[in-house]
């Protein structure tokens, strides 16, 4: 999935693991990545989430897309920043599923995000052989 998202790779993002209904993913925050208050622009950490949600809710090669998602900042990051990515599935059935994602700066282990979304699983296959 990673190879034909050049969204998520323009952000650097690295694909550290994978499994079924879970993703890790890492990425460094870069300058231009900040916003007028030389932290991190919100878009970006919601980005980041949203790249995670999507590989784990793909990750059983069940084409799912995002029906709803929200985003909480408790803590900012700032440019040299490790950002850790992490998804939870909280439940999941034939037609839809539910993951919460947590960003933690690799850092300090703040918390930098906090995003749920919630996805419809169509009836077709993720990747096409």
């Amino acid at each position: 999935m990673m190879d034909n998202d050049a969204f998520s790779q323009w952000l650097g993002i690295e694909v550290e693991e994978v499994t079924e209904g879970y993703c890790r993913l890492k990425m460094t925050v870069r300058p231009e990545m900040l916003n007028g208050f030389y932290i991190l622009h919100g878009g970006v950490t919601f980005a980041l989430a949203d790249s995670c949600f999507a590989f784990a809710s793909n990750s059983r090669g069940q084409l799912s897309v995002s029906l709803q998602a929200s985003m909480s900042f408790p803590n900012p990051a700032k440019a040299g920043d490790i950002l850790i990515a992490e998804s939870k599935e909280l439940s999941m059935s034939r037609s839809s599923a539910t993951y919460d994602i947590e960003i933690r700066n690799q850092e300090t282990n703040e918390i930098a995000g906090l995003f749920r979304g919630v996805a419809h699983r169509s009836s077709r296959p993720a990747f096409e052989s």
